[in-house]
């Protein structure tokens, strides 16, 4: 009975932070760029004093999902979304260089080049700052070109460009906020090779129907888990009764 019920209770824990990742991919199903979590579930022997019978379920996370999501069109101006593999490089709420797939910008009052999320778009010398302009566009290769105030349509001027990187996936780690930084806490070099697809932005890779179908299959396995912990108990309770009564 010891052995069914701890099976059975580490299961139902493990299952509820399995249910909490899937909910977190639901949340952000329509968020600009989000990599989802993966997860699995894996057995452990439980360290110390016990029978080697005892064993654990625990939800390891496996990282994120690589795959790049689906590229709608807005043809907005600032709206930009990194074709294929690479990230953009911002300026993290911490300091530190930081990477994203989000490419909705926006330039601010300090003519400063932020994020929908207010984080400074990189160059490779600092946060990428904006003149006064009647125009703006951004190429594939992420420079950053304006028509400056009050000049004409066909005087344009390169003010920056912002800090496109490829480092392997294996290397970054996700962060509390969202933002991607190299596990070794360096800065991901620049790579000529990320290109930028202007007017669009990349939809969260979450698949939504997946993400339903899991939440259904975890709501049934807890309640499993649960039922299994109460039958242990009603069999120990039988078990005691009779021998009470012997």
């Amino acid at each position: 009975m010891d052995n069914r019920v701890y099976v059975a209770m580490s299961g139902a824990k493990e299952t509820l932070r399995a249910q909490t990742a899937n909910f977190h991919n639901l949340a952000n199903a329509s968020t600009t760029g989000f990599r989802a979590d993966l997860s699995a579930f894996q057995s452990q022997a439980v360290q110390g004093a016990g029978l080697p019978t005892r064993i654990y379920a625990t939800d390891s996370s496996l990282g994120w999902d690589p795959t790049q999501g689906q590229l709608e069109q807005t043809g907005r101006e600032l709206d930009v979304a990194v074709k294929g593999a690479g990230w953009i490089a911002v300026q993290g709420p911490d300091g530190r260089e930081a990477y994203t797939r989000a490419g909705d910008l926006h330039v601010d009052e300090n003519g400063q080049l932020l994020t929908a999320t207010g984080q400074a778009v990189m160059t490779d010398s600092g946060p990428l700052a904006v003149p006064p302009h009647s125009a703006i566009s951004i190429a594939r290769d992420g420079s950053v070109s304006i028509v400056p105030m009050g000049q004409t349509p066909n005087t344009v001027a390169v003010v920056g460009r912002i800090k496109l990187v490829n480092p392997p996936a294996a290397q970054l780690d996700r962060g509390n906020d969202g933002l991607f930084r190299m596990r070794n806490g360096t800065d991901a070099p620049s790579d000529a090779g990320v290109q930028l697809a202007d007017g669009a932005l990349e939809a969260s890779n979450v698949n939504v129907a997946e993400a339903m179908t899991q939440m259904i299959e975890l709501a049934r396995r807890f309640d499993l888990q649960v039922k299994s912990i109460k039958t242990a108990e009603d069999d120990a309770q039988a078990a005691a009764r009779l021998l009470q009564g012997a």
